[in-house]
């Protein structure tokens, strides 16, 4: 495994973290989470990310008893990154949001499902438009300050309102968000690969992707129709199997067969050469993960040992495929 920090804080992370969105306490059963967790543990995996509203908050009761168990291994989580997420827009309207009052009363009762005594990073997932940033910027410091947290980032913000968020805590000699939450992949790439770059250079801000596999996309099992045992086969997921099914998806359907060839080369498979392709990205301090079976979990930890096959000829070659390079206007080098 390989340990990056994230953004410029002095937080060491592992490159690939486990991700629990629709897999644990949802889509798999809680023996399987178990052994995924711990898994990933043994395979030097240290940052799990959790949210307090997957499975209406049960699922945070559940971590914490397999958390007990790695206990016994890693003395009171002092190995583990925990991330917390908080939710904007899933809740009744008094439960949201990102207010001094959500943020520290949600917090406060996801630490009692967890029985954890802090969070290492909070996250706010997406701008509130009924909260100031200044008053979400001044509670994160409080729980900070009050220890329940060490530190915090935001998720699927724009660079304006991260810089937002930064200007305020500076005015104000709060604390600044350390890094942003965003989706990446090889069909998606220019939030990562122009925006973030830029925020990194100016206040530090890091990068944790999420969706490696664009939701399973890029893992080649599309390539025929919607499995019945897919996520686009669940309840809910009825865009995911309308994009795939489109005509973009078709496209790039095609573009996965031509990967295939490289893959061939680099003794890989596509799930693995495009998670190594993510962690190409100097930018990118952490990808999560999301594995149902542990199987899969195994193969996807490969990528590792396929970063450093990536030269400067195979990303070239992969770019060309893609076809969808974002343009970068300056190079932070010079």
């Amino acid at each position: 495994m390989v340990y990056r920090n994230l953004g410029k804080s002095g937080l060491r992370v592992s490159c690939l973290g486990l991700g629990t969105w629709v897999t644990i306490g949802g889509q798999i059963t809680n023996e399987v989470a178990e052994e995924l967790v711990t898994l990933a543990y043994e395979r030097g995996i240290n940052l799990f990310d959790t949210a307090e509203i997957y499975n209406a908050g049960k699922y945070l009761l559940f971590f914490n008893i397999i958390f007990v168990g790695l206990c016994v291994c890693v003395l009171e989580f002092l190995d583990l990154v925990i991330t917390l997420t908080f939710k904007v827009c899933f809740r009744a309207e008094m439960e949201r949001g990102l207010s001094r009052k959500h943020i520290i009363e949600g917090l406060k009762a996801s630490l009692d499902r967890l029985q954890l005594g802090y969070i290492d990073v909070v996250f706010a997932n997406r701008p509130d438009p009924n909260t100031p940033i200044e008053e979400t910027v001044r509670a994160m410091t409080h729980v900070i300050n009050q220890g329940m947290a060490m530190y915090w980032g935001t998720s699927r913000w724009t660079s304006i309102e991260i810089m937002e968020a930064y200007s305020v805590a500076r005015q104000f000699n709060q604390i600044p968000p350390i890094c942003e939450q965003a989706e990446y992949h090889m069909f998606q790439r220019e939030k990562v690969e122009v925006q973030l770059p830029d925020l990194y250079h100016k206040i530090g801000i890091g990068a944790m992707t999420w969706s490696p596999l664009a939701c399973g996309i890029i893992s080649g099992k599309y390539n025929n129709g919607i499995p019945p045992s897919s996520r686009a086969s669940l309840k809910g997921y009825q865009w995911m199997k309308e994009k795939i099914l489109s005509e973009e998806g078709n496209r790039q359907q095609g573009k996965l067969k031509e990967l295939q060839a490289i893959t061939e080369r680099l003794g890989c498979t596509l799930p693995q050469l495009a998670i190594a392709w993510c962690l190409r990205n100097e930018g990118v301090n952490s990808v999560l993960l999301g594995a149902s079976t542990t199987d899969q979990l195994i193969e996807n930890l490969k990528a590792v040992q396929v970063l450093p096959k990536l030269t400067a000829s195979i990303v070239s070659e992969v770019d060309c495929i893609l076809g969808n390079k974002p343009y970068c206007k300056k190079d932070f080098r010079s």
